[in-house]
């Protein structure tokens, strides 16, 4: 064959490269919620299925994956899905609702926990692992396939109060009253978790993160037993049938604890919240990739003054591998063009 036509070896990825520990320069870029609301395309695909139809439609999820790589040329392609599969695929239920957000059947006792069936996950979401099969043969040779899940502490949160809430009472009551049925249910998160990414990554994804939004509500001591035990369980599990494969975790609102978190769970990558500064933590942590972390705010008003806040995190991080990124999703009402002036202010020379 001749080598300039040859496809691509995963090394020439600049994404899987930053991932495994090189400094790419410039780095690469990739949004959390990239495939979103504010992409007119989306909207468009939106209106022809709810939410869980098009995760769980190849077609669709497919399409939704591809429109931001189309737009912008991003380094980095997340499978569309949500962190709440895998509870729906164990047989909780789950509904989206348009001003209100996923409602889940209530998790509060041992009955409830009794008729998930974790046997389940594996047939359930073959529709997703053939998504990322698909997008490993439609994607850009240079673009690397990421898949994903939420951390069981997040998962758990949602799967206990229903939903989402703002202090999430019921699930830290139950921490507090029934500890036993809480570490079941992180238990069985755990092991489904695991075993659910290493079929992404057998479906085709190059590399998996781990989204812990709700981390930062939980003081040190539980902090190490829900978000840092459950993480590392995790990683050994995927490393142990994938080691090649790198981990991005999300301890989101972590703090100070995200030095412990990034020391002890094993992770390749820690992706850093809005509130992190970037360039105080590589000293804390020199031995793992940094991915993040500019304010979605920032980008939603663009102009110069984005330019500059993306090009100084960049540029603070300059000579270690950093991926670039947000602090946490993009907000719905961003404006497309200040999305394609941010991949081009990262990849200014």
């Amino acid at each position: 064959m001749n080598s300039e036509n040859a496809p691509l070896s995963p090394s020439s990825k600049p994404l899987l490269r930053a991932l495994k520990g090189e400094a790419v320069w410039p780095p690469p870029v990739w949004l959390m919620r990239q495939a979103g609301r504010y992409l007119p395309e989306f909207r468009a695909m939106r209106d022809k299925a709810d939410f869980l139809t098009r995760c769980m439609t190849p077609d669709m999820a497919e399409e939704l994956t591809l429109q931001p790589i189309r737009r912008y040329g991003m380094d980095g392609a997340i499978l569309f899905s949500d962190i709440l599969i895998l509870p729906w695929a164990m047989g909780q239920s789950l509904e989206f609702i348009d001003g209100r957000g996923p409602v889940l059947g209530a998790i509060r006792s041992q009955a409830d926990l009794e008729k998930l069936d974790p046997k389940r996950v594996q047939d359930a979401t073959a529709p997703v692992r053939e998504t990322l099969s698909r997008l490993s043969k439609s994607l850009p040779d240079v673009t690397t396939l990421l898949g994903f899940a939420g951390s069981p502490f997040t998962v758990a949160c949602y799967m206990v109060e229903g939903g989402g809430s703002r202090d999430f009472a019921n699930t830290r009551k139950m921490m507090q009253t029934d500890p036993a049925l809480f570490d079941r249910l992180i238990e069985t998160l755990t092991i489904s978790t695991a075993e659910m990414l290493c079929g992404q990554i057998e479906a085709g994804g190059e590399a998996v993160m781990l989204f812990d939004s709700w981390a930062g509500i939980l003081p040190p001591n539980a902090f190490r037993r829900y978000v840092i035990e459950p993480t590392r369980q995790i990683v050994r599990h995927i490393q142990e049938k994938h080691p090649n494969t790198p981990i991005i975790g999300f301890p989101r609102l972590g703090g100070i604890m995200i030095r412990e978190y990034a020391e002890k769970t094993g992770v390749n990558t820690l992706a850093l919240d809005t509130v992190a500064d970037p360039a105080q933590i590589a000293e804390l942590v020199p031995n793992v990739t940094l991915q993040g972390n500019m304010d979605p705010m920032v980008l939603f008003s663009g102009g110069e003054a984005m330019v500059r806040e993306a090009q100084g995190i960049r540029d603070a991080l300059r000579g270690r591998s950093h991926v670039f990124n947000l602090g946490h999703g993009v907000m719905q009402h961003t404006p497309p063009e200040n999305v394609g002036a941010l991949v081009e202010a990262v990849r200014a020379i």
